[in-house]
């Protein structure tokens, strides 16, 4: 009798690895099927508002610091014109000027709008992994265990901080965490959004990744960069 147990739960475990590596197949295959038009925007510090004739795409992420002091009302500001925001999806995390919302469960967004706090979506095929920034977690040192259980399957990851040595260089020093490197590194998503750097707005592809830092406030923060367009 033991030995049937044991018998059928390897059955059992290996019919369990059957589906889901069926649902890994069917997802990669519709996202290479598609191509999808990701707006990028970041660290836009209470001047979202600012913004005007935003360009098409399927998905806007936006990769934190939405705020400026951090207040419910900025964060409430910020939520009501992202809703609004005429896209078919929309992605968000919060980073380090966002506290307002730490530990907040939210309710009430709309269902094609999403806030990723270590959690997931997929649309279209496409998995998106979001690990918001607050200054607890990283005082704390939660903030490179967070980086560390990123999925491996994951096709685009929003970070509000960058890799390290990834456009993460301001006044001789590189800000970026080597511990988000090193998992980027081993899980290599298509995509890697990002900001928090406001002096290194751009992107670059290194090793079938690109990887995308959209401060949109410059770092005198008397400038607005132009969001970022990224194609997978």
């Amino acid at each position: 009798m033991y030995h049937l147990l044991i018998h059928l739960c390897k059955v059992f475990n290996l019919y369990h690895d059957l589906i889901h590596l069926y649902g890994y197949i069917c997802r990669k295959f519709l996202a290479v099927l598609f191509n999808m038009k990701i707006l990028h925007l970041s660290d836009t510090h209470g001047m979202h508002r600012w913004l005007r004739n935003l360009p098409e795409a399927d998905v806007v992420v936006h990769s934190g610091d939405f705020c400026m002091v951090g207040t419910e009302s900025e964060a409430l500001d910020f939520l009501n014109w992202f809703c609004d925001l005429p896209y078919r999806h929309k992605i968000f995390i919060c980073g380090n000027h966002d506290e307002a919302l730490y530990g907040a469960s939210l309710s009430g967004l709309d269902e094609n709008v999403s806030y990723l706090c270590n959690s997931s979506v997929i649309i279209n095929g496409v998995k998106f992994y979001g690990i918001s920034m607050f200054m607890s977690d990283s005082f704390s040192g939660r903030q490179e265990d967070f980086y560390n259980e990123v999925p491996a399957d994951v096709d685009v990851l929003v970070t509000h901080a960058p890799p390290h040595k990834v456009l993460d260089f301001d006044g001789g020093f590189h800000y970026g965490s080597e511990v988000l490197l090193h998992r980027v590194t081993r899980i290599a998503p298509r995509a890697h959004l990002f900001g928090h750097i406001h002096s290194q707005h751009g992107t670059l592809t290194q090793d079938n990744t690109i990887f995308s830092n959209a401060a949109i406030m410059n770092e005198s923060y008397d400038l607005l960069n132009s969001p970022n367009i990224i194609e997978i």
